[in-house]
Parts: structure tokens; sequence; C-alpha cells
């Protein structure tokens, strides 16, 4: 385990919020489900998922009246479409429905820093960045070119501004899962070794704005994994 402090510029830190971010495999849904038993002993707390749409939401959605069954699929679709920026870049269509899946992002961010101003301690699933295009790294899905047209430029300068904004808002502590592709791939067989590798390569880049961190090696047995995780946690929530 490793850990990186910066103690600069608290202006925007959500005290008493600790994000868990990594590629998929590290077990980030388990790791927050524990921290979330942990600091219920500390106090009032709840988990929230800080991604675009999850399994549990698209399930929700699938319970619409009408069209949920439909704008759940068309909504993962697009998701999807968004995730992977090696493709041809999208249309003003896609592009409308990436920016308001980035504002959804914002409002689930907003509604962790009403948490956190009411003293209530939260574990997120994964955290948004503004350093590296893509959905996939939980940054903005559009990135805007001179070639592009007016009004996709102006969406994805938009956008952009939306995951700055959000970068800003650092919570207390950062937890970092590390994984080979391998290792991921084992534990999630129905992922591409190519999609893993893509997310393992750019994860170490992230900074999230100076956000302090901690790097836990997540390969290793899970009892040791929770038990960095949590000394982490309880170096920042007393």
């Amino acid at each position: 385990m490793s850990v990186s402090m910066n103690p600069h510029d608290e202006s925007h830190l959500l005290a008493g919020v600790v994000a868990v971010v990594g590629c998929d495999g590290t077990g980030k849904s388990t790791l927050t489900a524990d921290l979330l038993v942990h600091l219920q002993s500390k106090g009032e707390a709840e988990r929230r998922y800080l991604g675009l749409i999850s399994g549990e939401m698209g399930d929700k959605i699938k319970f619409l009246p009408f069209i949920g069954v439909r704008l759940e699929r068309y909504l993962a679709a697009k998701a999807e479409r968004a995730q992977d920026m090696k493709q041809k870049p999208p249309g003003t269509m896609t592009a409308i429905i990436m920016h308001i899946l980035s504002m959804w992002r914002v409002s689930k961010l907003k509604r962790v820093m009403r948490l956190a101003k009411h003293g209530i301690l939260v574990i997120a699933d994964r955290y948004p960045q503004a350093e590296i295009t893509g959905f996939r790294y939980d940054g903005p899905g559009m990135s805007a070119t001179s070639q592009d047209n007016c009004l996709f430029r102006k969406i994805a300068e938009r956008e952009l501004k939306l995951y700055q904004w959000m970068a800003e808002q650092k919570p207390a502590l950062i937890i970092r899962l590390n994984i080979d592709a391998e290792t991921a791939q084992g534990r999630k067989p129905d992922h591409s070794l190519a999609e893993l590798n893509d997310k393992i390569s750019v994860m170490p880049r992230l900074k999230f704005n100076g956000t302090n961190l901690v790097d836990i090696d997540a390969r290793a047995p899970y009892a040791e994994v929770l038990a960095n995780a949590l000394q982490a946690v309880n170096t920042v929530i007393q």
C-alpha cells in the first residue's frame, strides 16, 4: 500500500467522503460494502455510486411504466458507445445524450455533497475526473476538435466544465485498487482483455486533482485489501 498526500487547496474538501476507484475486477463493490459497515460504526453513513448506469440503476429504469425497458436499452447502448473513444466521434444527438448523462453524474455528486454537509459519512463507488477523456475512465465523454461542428464543440466545452467542477470537489480520501488485466479478466470473464488493459493503463495516470490518494494492490488476499483500506480510512475519519 502506498499513499500520496497533498495538504494544499482544501477549499472544496468533502470531509467524511471516501471514494473507491479501480478497473473492473478489482472488487470495488465488495470493498465499498464492507467499508460502509465500518463507517456506520462511526456514525450515519451511506454508499453512493458515482458512475453512470450501473446494473442496479438499469433495473430501476426497466420498471418505469411503458418506456422502461426500451429506455434502459437505449441509455445502456449510448453509454457503451460513449465508452470507446477509439470509435468515430459521436453524432450530435449522441453528444446530447452523453451530456445528459454527465449532468446526471453532477446531480449524484451534488447529493453526496449535501450528505457530507449534514455530517453523513459517504463511501463512493467511483469518482469523476477531468484529466483524461472517456466515460470508461469517469472523465468527460467528448473531446472536441476544430473540425467538429459548432454545436458539438459547445456541448463538449460545456461538458468539460462540468467535469472540471466535479474534480474540484475533492473527497477526504480516494482508495485506488490496482490489478493486472489477466487477474481482472479471471474475475470478470465477460470483459475483454483489451478493454481491461486499456483501463488499467489509464488508472495510474489519474491524479484526481491532488486528492489524498492511497494505492492498494487488489491482487492480494481480500482480507489484506480490506485491512489496508480500513487503515487508510481511519487516517481521515476518526
